[in-house]
């Protein structure tokens, strides 16, 4: 349920206040001034996440999903699977592996 917002808050700022608010607003995006008083004055911060890294991780499992479903595809018509495929598959899951700390390492220091 939306509440209705019936009551106004009414706060001055100099110049320079008022520009490091709109430069914070730039950092993370937000282009409501009263979005953002509202966001801050509840919950103290506004966080914008860089998901560039996240976004690879999944396209790096996609990929890895993929040839694991050739490999067992092949394996399926052929009663074998080739060494180099599996070599490859651990090879794209240690990268998986290893962009995952890389993330994770990051967003503990947040």
């Amino acid at each position: 349920m939306i509440e209705k917002r019936d009551k106004q808050m009414n706060v001055l700022v100099s110049e320079s206040e008022m520009k490091r608010i709109r430069m914070k607003m730039e950092e993370v995006e937000i282009t409501c001034l009263n979005a953002y008083i509202r966001k801050m004055a509840l919950d103290g911060y506004c966080v914008k996440l860089d998901l560039k890294d996240v976004k690879e991780m999944v396209s790096l499992l996609r990929r890895c999903s993929n040839n694991l479903n050739q490999y067992a595809k092949r394996a399926n018509e052929t009663g074998s699977i080739y060494k180099e495929d599996i070599q490859d598959l651990q090879n794209r899951l240690e990268e998986i592996w290893e962009t995952s700390k890389e993330i994770l390492a990051r967003l503990s220091s947040i």
